[in-house]
């Protein structure tokens, strides 16, 4: 710490016998109003995501899905970009053994008889 003050004052003292205008330096984001926001710096497919997000829309399926309760007037909703998707259902909430089947149109779970409803689904792109 004493090296540092010490060539500090040095090298004002050599500037003012030489007549230099010593300039601060400028930091980088100096002439900017703080930190930019994640909207400001995102590039590309992040840009395009942020910005359909904020108009209230799920462009690729990134948000949690809505819940239901899966009988027959309220089906667990599963959308898809093919005919058919593979559903893996979860029959009580501690249960480690995923039951798995092939959604085509509705169908209830072979284990627990939860109703599930395919829907399909047209990609932003």
């Amino acid at each position: 710490m004493a090296g540092r003050l010490l060539l500090r004052t040095c090298t004002t003292l050599q500037l003012t016998i030489n007549n230099v205008v010593a300039r601060s330096l400028s930091r980088a984001m100096g002439t900017l109003k703080g930190i930019p926001t994640d909207e400001e710096q995102a590039t590309g497919l992040e840009r395009r995501a942020l910005q359909v997000l904020k108009k209230g829309k799920d462009p690729w399926s990134i948000l949690k899905p809505n819940e239901y309760a899966g009988t027959k007037k309220d089906p667990h909703i599963v959308p898809g970009i093919s005919d058919k998707r593979l559903v893996g259902c979860l029959c009580e909430e501690d249960n480690t053994a995923i039951v798995w089947f092939w959604l085509h149109e509705g169908k209830r779970c072979p284990e627990c008889g939860s109703h599930y409803q395919f829907v399909r689904h047209e990609l932003p792109h």
